[in-house]
């Protein structure tokens, strides 16, 4: 925490209790594009990031 606001720090995890604590922004990558970016809510609720990680599909979409 002592770095923010003078430097950029790159963590690549998926343990998102961790990422809460530290990350203002966070950039969801898949498959070598973003996928999603914003604060850890935003990401965590976003139905994009839902369907490719949990593997659940979008509101409203039949099989």
């Amino acid at each position: 925490m002592s770095l923010a606001g003078r430097h950029s720090v790159v963590v690549i995890e998926h343990d998102m209790v961790f990422v809460r604590q530290i990350a203002r922004k966070v950039t969801v990558l898949h498959q070598g594009h973003v996928l999603c970016e914003g604060s850890v809510d935003d990401v965590q609720n976003n139905e994009r990031v839902i369907e490719v990680y949990l593997g659940r599909k979008k509101r409203g979409e039949t099989t």
